[in-house]
This record gives C-alpha cells, sequence and structure tokens, in this order.
C-alpha cells in the first residue's frame, strides 16, 4: 500500500459531485457576465517568481531543473501565467480582456484547515480597464456566484480597503516609514495582539505615538477622518476611487454585501488600488474565504504595454468551510437518474432504452458485471438511481419491462416498444 502524499488530497465520487456542484455555480455565473474561459499550464518558468519575491521564495514552491536544465516550478498561483499571456499577444485581444478558469496551484507551505499544498482556485480577471465599474463588476460576480450557492449576507461580507489609502497615510509621516513592511503589519493586524502589531509598526518605522495614531485612525474606517488626517492628493484620490467603487458596486447589487475595512490589506505586493477579502460573517472560519483587488503594474512588470487589471480568485478548499457552517454544502452522493436492470439474454433491448434515455440528457446505467437480480438492485439503491428499469426475458416475451420507483418501491408494466417514447424523463408517476 502507498500512502498518499501530505497536503494532497483524493476526492470520491460523493466529495466530487458536491465539489463540480460549487464550480458549476462559479463557472456559469462567469459566464453571465461574458467572461471567458481559458487553459493555463501546470508548469512555468520559477523565474516569473523568483525574478520579483527573490531567491527564497523557492523554498514555497515545488520547483526543479528539468531534463533541458530549465529551471522550472508547478504553479502557485495564476496571475502571473495570466500577465504572460496577455503580454504574449496583448495587440490582438479585445479590451477589456474577461478571462476565468478553475485549476490546481502547488505551493509548499504548512498544511492547515482550508490550506493545502495542491488547492484549487476559480479565478476571475479583467484586464484593459480602470474604470470603478471593472472593480465593481468583480465584487458583483463575487456576489452573484455566492448568492448562487445559496450563501446570504448573513452568511458572508466583502472588507474593502484600498492600497494608496495605507499608502498615503503612512507617507504622510515625516519618519523615513518602510511602506510595505508596515502594510504587512496591517494585514496580520487580526491574526496577532495589539502590542504584537504596534510593535510591527514601529519596527517599520513610526514611533510608538505614531503607531498607535495610526493604528486607530485605520480601524475607525472613516474616509473623511483618513483624508483629513492625511491631506494629500493620493489620499484624495483613493479615497474618491474607493467611494465610486461603492457606488457602482451599489448599482451593480453588490454594495450591500461590502464594509469599508481599511485594515485589509492584502499581503501580495503586486497589487495598487483596491483590495477585498471575503469573511465569514459569524466569525467561525477563522481566516478569510477568498480575496482580490486591482494590480495594475503587473503587465507592464511582465514585459507588455501598461494595462490596468482587477481579479479575485475564490479557493476550493476554504470556500466549502464557509458554505458547511452556513448549511448549503452539496449532499455529498451521487446521484443517477435510471438503472436498467437485464434479466437473461436482453442486453440487446436492454442496450436500446439505455441510449434513448441517454440521448435525452439523462443518467443511465447498466449492467457491465454479469451480476444476478439481486445484486443489481442492490447496485442501483446505492448510486441513488430513481427509477430502475427492468428488462427481463419473461417481460420480452409479453412485449413489456417493469418501471420501479426506487423511493417508494412501486412498480409497472409498460410496452417496450413505447419506452420511453415521447416523453422526455418518465417516471412511475407518468406511467401508472
Amino acid at each position: 500500500m502507498y500512502d498518499g502524499i501530505k497536503g494532497f488530497r483524493d476526492f470520491y465520487p460523493g466529495e466530487m459531485a458536491a465539489r463540480r456542484a460549487t464550480i458549476d455555480t462559479l463557472e456559469d455565473t462567469a459566464r453571465s457576465y461574458g467572461f471567458r474561459e481559458i487553459g493555463t499550464p501546470a508548469l512555468e518558468r520559477a523565474e516569473m517568481w523568483t525574478d520579483k519575491s527573490g531567491d527564497d521564495i523557492v523554498d514555497e514552491l515545488y520547483s526543479f531543473e528539468d531534463q533541458g536544465g530549465r529551471h522550472v516550478t508547478l504553479t502557485p498561483e495564476l496571475t502571473p501565467t495570466v500577465a504572460r499571456m496577455v503580454v504574449a499577444k496583448q495587440q490582438a485581444l479585445s479590451k477589456p480582456i474577461k478571462w476565468f478558469s478553475t485549476r490546481p496551484f502547488w505551493r509548499y507551505e504548512q498544511v492547515q484547515q482550508g490550506r493545502q499544498r495542491e488547492f484549487y482556485q476559480t479565478n476571475v480577471d479583467i484586464f484593459g480597464s480602470s474604470e470603478p465599474e471593472a472593480d465593481a463588476e468583480i465584487l458583483a460576480w463575487a456576489a452573484d456566484a455566492l448568492t448562487g450557492l445559496g450563501l446570504t449576507g448573513e452568511h458572508f461580507e466583502f472588507r474593502i480597503s484600498h492600497r494608496d489609502i495605507l499608502e498615503g497615510v503612512l507617507e504622510s509621516y515625516e519618519a523615513d516609514v518602510d511602506t510595505e513592511a508596515a502594510i504587512r503589519a496591517v494585514d496580520k493586524s487580526d491574526k496577532i495582539s495589539q502590542v504584537e502589531y504596534h510593535d510591527l509598526l514601529i519596527g517599520a518605522g513610526l514611533t510608538a505615538d505614531q503607531a498607535v495614531e495610526f493604528a486607530d485612525l485605520i480601524a475607525g474606517g472613516d474616509l473623511e477622518e483618513v483624508k483629513a488626517f492625511a491631506d494629500t492628493e493620493r489620499v484624495t484620490a483613493a479615497v474618491e476611487n474607493l467611494q465610486n467603487v461603492l457606488a457602482a458596486a451599489d448599482d451593480f447589487g453588490a454594495r450591500e454585501y461590502c464594509t469599508i475595512s481599511l485594515e485589509t490589506a492584502r499581503g501580495l505586493d503586486y497589487y495598487t488600488g483596491v483590495v477585498f477579502e471575503c469573511f465569514d460573517s459569524a466569525g467561525e472560519v477563522s481566516r478569510s474565504i477568498f480575496g482580490g483587488g486591482r494590480y495594475d503594474d503587473l503587465i507592464e512588470g511582465f514585459g507588455g504595454q501598461p494595462t490596468p487589471a482587477v481579479g479575485v480568485a475564490p479557493g476550493h478548499a476554504t470556500l466549502p468551510l464557509l458554505m458547511q457552517r452556513a448549511g448549503v454544502w452539496p449532499e455529498e452522493e451521487v446521484t443517477t437518474d435510471y438503472y436498467v436492470l437485464q434479466i437473461g439474454d436482453t442486453r440487446s433491448e436492454a442496450a436500446r432504452i439505455v441510449r434513448d434515455l441517454r440521448d435525452r440528457g439523462h443518467v443511465v446505467e447498466t449492467d457491465v458485471a454479469g451480476r444476478s437480480f439481486g445484486a443489481q438492485l442492490n447496485y442501483a439503491d446505492s448510486i441513488n438511481a430513481e427509477t430502475v428499469v427492468i428488462v427481463g426475458e419473461q417481460d420480452l416475451e409479453n412485449d413489456e419491462v417493469t418501471i420501479k420507483d426506487m423511493e417508494s418501491g412501486d412498480q409497472t408494466q409498460v410496452p417496450v416498444d413505447s419506452f420511453p417514447g415521447d416523453l422526455e424523463r418518465p417516471t412511475f408517476d407518468d406511467l401508472e
């Protein structure tokens, strides 16, 4: 026997059925917004990450040297890949570019609840628009996708902020502040004590009094107070942009799910504007469900023309935690519309019925293992077959088949030549 690798999961049919239903909802919602599906490779050049983040990031990657001597890695995220794709065909692509995909990623990190080493995300991105409506459409898609899964405003909220507000306030201090370090401190603020948070801000260059002042100002979330405190063009523009995004989100039906939270910083360096994270409103899931935001400099950083971008990436490890706590996670079971049960030498007629039912778009199984009547019926029950069509030699001698409702146990005989006939989804109730 071989054990699975830590951080890599198996999904058996029942759980996979629930995951598939969830993914289909996210993707169908994306399609309704005009996002187009893309496919991306599992392997990329490791330099796409080390050039920006340094060689230390290799410890977090599944990277290796391939047989051609290239330093490659299993992709830990999608954003650099889609940036590369945009740059490759930037002039030919119609703007705005609206793409989505669902696929696995790999990071070598500590395994914990909601975090695996192989994990799946649905990425939804818009390239080529700097307008607030683009940010709002990402928020609206996320809200529609979550409500489509059965969640409500009682279950989730989007905590929204703007990176330029944080950076602009920090720059307003006369001290030599390491803004990146300070923003990383803000990003950790809900996971550490207040003393630790203040110490990190002091370590970033603020005085003790300034650290307290900054933390209180940001925690208050009052945009007008922030604008008055840091009366700079950068902060004023950022506040106005955030307000415009929220106004557009109101028109698009997503404002009710948004809470201004200037402590939401998103630790990744490439975010440039509005950022947001989805949280469990009840606080039962201890970490963010997913996040997103604007990253206007990334395409240019990959050698392309300046191209604004905004996106979001729900993860399929954390999202089920929220859905399970809300009681809307799909049943982890397989379902089958019909099982065509064969008794004796009836394969030809049974196969005709199977084909006719499948042509109508139904999930249909039949015996492929030479089992007895009882074994076939038990199997039909195990796959949650709604209707069993019994095709037996004796029935066929009378030009009939038996239709059995598996929930009630009721059954009836119908002429074999008229089944399934003109009915799209014939059941016992239609035929009794």
